[in-house]
């Protein structure tokens, strides 16, 4: 039966516990136990499909299909297990449930309430397709205290109840913050903290210390006395110098040892921490460095490009050298001058995805300027479709090229796709929709051309990559962009969608309609990121 870990925190939100709860389930696997982490997310959104990266930053996609909160990259990254839609669940879809159900008349007639009706769906949400694995680790979203989260905090208190102590543990993430003028780390924040968890009928068993300087012994052992936990498990956690190296740090405060502690667990193997070490000191001693121009819309907030940050990453550790990321608002590329100011010091160009006509004549200006100077360029989604109205405009004549994302247009190059196949048939979408989970979502197959730069850099016919689109590029006109320099490497197995353009007359220019960085880790970075930075280091060498 599996064990459950359920994860809070209090004082200030982003403290981190989605990296705590992906870093203590690397160690655990790590001495090998099978791990499974989950997010309670206390929204009334259904999911995050439809929210600004502003407001919550990038949405991370699964194999099948599900728009989830960000914390699930991480999960993926450190683990390398793939999350499933079942691993993220908000107060919206809990609701959205509950009142089909009783639209119905499932109810029988009775009282729809928060207890038992909606606790009852969490636990049952958290319990689901858990028999084979050893610990699930469940993080609850938010801050103790919020009254969106109640429901979830009465669940997991429930759940201690229903599973018993011995098969549940509470970690709870708090900041210990420090006060300059005193020159002091002061741990009534945390205190009051726990004192608001236990009110709601938790207990923590485990404290995790967010701290800016070292937790001095004293101070440890007086939240251990104020919150009712063993000095031992008050566990410091100071910033780490990259996000790799959280593992190694939670590993040598004790974090992982405390929590088999208090499941009783005496036996287990000592963890084998090798592809941490190795990672760690890819990252802490590079043999060089490059820069990398990121043309993109939300530039503003880099958690709206997470999995891309860390897929450069990831690039950078399987070629040992520093990825320097310079994040550029495509709105400024509108002029030339700007553009080439801010373009000519990068050693490579990357467009991500995006939505929506803001900013779209920058980034058609960064791809020229990427094609005409011969400089990698990187078209992920939306950056893809940029590459190809920019080849059609400029070498393939078509000087009205657009696409129907931004209104109509004379010759749209991308247009909105409305049917497409997948393994269980046909799927259909209408124009005017519902904007949440219509689009082309989750894993899908492409066939690709065996004498083609990406076939080489996949080693591989055939590759299974991760969509979030609404619109593709329209087949109607590969043969005359195509007859511009633009090659369409890579196709849906029925030949119908493009997947993959590149031009074999450049040194390294690739768009492709998936997100490729969502199944990069830092211990199998993605083929595409690694031979990306490989052709931006030598880049560098040539300037």
């Amino acid at each position: 039966m599996a064990r459950f870990i359920f994860i809070t925190g209090g004082v200030v939100s982003s403290l981190g516990k989605g990296l705590m709860a992906a870093s203590l389930a690397s160690l655990l696997q790590a001495r090998g136990f099978r791990v499974r982490i989950r997010k309670f997310d206390p929204y009334l959104n259904v999911d995050p499909g439809t929210m600004s990266p502003y407001q919550h930053g990038e949405v991370y996609v699964t194999d099948d299909g599900a728009e989830t909160d960000l914390d699930l990259g991480h999960y993926e990254r450190f683990t390398g297990v793939s999350a499933k839609q079942s691993d993220n669940i908000t107060s919206g879809r809990i609701y959205q449930t509950i009142i089909q159900k009783e639209r119905r008349g499932d109810y029988l007639g009775a009282t729809v309430q928060v207890i038992p009706h909606v606790t009852d769906a969490i636990k049952e949400f958290a319990l689901a397709d858990t028999d084979d694995l050893d610990f699930v680790l469940c993080e609850i979203g938010g801050t103790v205290g919020d009254i969106e989260s109640l429901p979830f905090i009465e669940a997991i208190r429930q759940l201690r109840n229903d599973l018993g102590r011995d098969q549940t543990l509470s970690v709870h993430v708090t900041l210990v913050p420090y006060i300059a003028a005193a020159g002091e780390l002061k741990t009534k924040p945390t205190q009051h903290s726990v004192r608001e968890l236990t009110s709601l009928g938790i207990q923590p068993d485990v404290l995790l210390c967010r701290c800016e300087h070292p937790l001095p012994d004293g101070e440890r052992a007086k939240i251990a006395a104020f919150c009712n936990v063993r000095k031992e498990a008050v566990i410091p956690a100071l910033d780490a110098e990259s996000i790799y190296a959280v593992p190694l740090q939670y590993h040598g405060e004790g974090l992982d040892d405390e929590v088999l502690r208090a499941f009783g667990i005496t036996d287990a193997p000592d963890p084998e921490l090798s592809r941490w070490y190795d990672i760690v000191d890819r990252y802490n001693n590079p043999e060089g460095e490059v820069t990398i121009g990121v043309v993109g819309k939300y530039v503003g907030l880099q958690d709206a490009y997470k999995s891309l940050h860390e897929a450069l990453v990831h690039g950078g550790m399987a070629n040992r050298v520093k990825v320097n990321v310079k994040w550029l608002d495509a709105e400024l590329f509108e002029n030339e001058q700007e553009l080439a100011a801010n373009l000519e010091p990068m050693h490579a160009i990357l467009v991500p995805g995006g939505f929506g006509e803001r900013g779209s004549e920058g980034k058609i200006a960064s791809v020229k300027f990427a094609r005409e100077h011969r400089v990698p360029f990187f078209g992920i989604c939306l950056g893809m479709q940029m590459a190809c109205i920019e080849g059609a405009r400029n070498t393939s004549g078509i000087a009205d090229a657009s696409t129907t994302e931004f209104g109509e247009t004379k010759e749209p190059i991308v247009g909105l796709i409305t049917e497409w196949m997948t393994k269980e048939g046909v799927q259909e979408r209408e124009a005017g929709g519902d904007l949440g989970g219509t689009m082309r979502l989750g894993a899908y197959e492409a066939k690709l051309d065996g004498n083609s730069h990406v076939g080489s850099i996949y080693g591989a016919s055939h590759i299974s990559e991760r969509h979030r689109h609404r619109y593709e590029v329209n087949s109607g006109y590969m043969d005359v962009l195509q007859k511009g320099g633009l090659h369409f490497s890579g196709m849906s197995p029925d030949g119908r969608l493009p997947e993959i353009v590149e031009r074999p007359d450049h040194p390294w220019f690739i768009g492709v309609q998936f997100h490729p960085e969502l199944k990069s880790r830092p211990f199998d970075p993605h083929p595409l990121f690694a031979s990306f930075i490989k052709a931006a280091l030598d880049q560098s060498r040539l300037v």
